[in-house]
């Protein structure tokens, strides 16, 4: 099953595994049923148990190391073993947001971390607690959220203020499907693009490439979702094929939108009989 509200995409993956999205980050939460083989990404990662360790590695023959709360850098190779954790959460930050840049800081040279579950513990609890209550999409993102809040000192993401880059934003998204550029939008708010530029990163907290690729991502899975073809979805969101956005799935997160089939019900999206649909 399906649903939007506001900026927030929930979808049923398999009746074991749930996505969120939401701008500048996703959440996979459920169970896992192998190894994840070795892929990098272009997304921060996050990922924890409700109970247990879940393993890390950048190779597929190890060495493996043990994370209550382990994090995984921008475009870092890495394999994932969480078959030993019952519920599980992968979170994907985007990162040139100021969480993702803020996370960035905590890895190590070679891309991983461990940081202190004990930091966000009552927002991880909070969050599978209202994951198997079936609390509501917006409330396990508010939690999925906290849990980034907490692990960067208190970065969070902002909800722009300023009355233009609320005009600008409106403007993109009417016009997500045409090539956009910089220049065009700081036109639609009477700005020079220089000083616009200055202004959607101070109140977006990212710039306006990575927010519309952002965007247009969530677009064309919110499209499939309902019911249409992977190639009319990627058009209408601004890619310039189904390739372009596969290509783009995979970079960002990890998944290609080849491991899913949607059926003819009202937006559900399952996984192809033939491979798992795991981060």
């Amino acid at each position: 099953m399906t649903r939007r509200l506001g900026s927030t995409l929930v979808t049923k993956l398999a009746g074991d595994v749930e996505l969120y999205l939401w701008d500048g980050g996703c959440a996979f939460i459920g169970s896992s049923s192998r190894r994840v083989p070795v892929h990098s990404h272009q997304a921060i990662q996050l990922t924890f148990g409700r109970e247990g360790h879940v393993r890390l590695s950048p190779a597929e023959d190890g060495p493996w190391t043990s994370y209550a709360l382990g994090v995984v850098g921008s475009h870092q190779p890495h394999t994932l073993d969480a078959l030993e954790v019952p519920l599980g959460a992968v979170l994907f930050i985007e990162p040139e947001t100021r969480e993702g840049r803020a996370l960035t800081e905590r890895c190590r040279p070679d891309g991983f971390a461990s940081l202190d579950p004990g930091v966000a513990a009552g927002a991880m609890a909070e969050l599978f607690e209202r994951f198997l209550a079936r609390r509501g999409e917006a409330a396990v993102v508010e939690s999925a959220r906290r849990i980034v809040t907490l692990l960067t000192d208190g970065v969070e993401h902002q909800d722009t203020t300023d009355v233009r880059i609320v005009r600008a934003l409106a403007w993109v998204n009417a016009h997500i499907r045409e090539p956009i550029t910089l220049e065009a939008v700081a036109e639609t708010v009477f700005l020079s693009p220089s000083r616009f530029r200055h202004l959607f990163v101070e109140q977006m907290g990212m710039g306006l490439r990575p927010y519309l690729l952002w965007r247009r991502f969530m677009r064309t899975w919110e499209m499939i979702m309902a019911g249409a073809s992977i190639s009319k979805a990627a058009h209408e969101a601004g890619f310039a094929d189904a390739a372009h956005f596969t290509r783009t799935s995979n970079r960002m997160i990890g998944v290609a939108p080849s491991l899913f089939r949607v059926s003819h019900s009202p937006a559900a999206l399952r996984p192809a009989p033939s491979r798992a649909a795991k981060p």
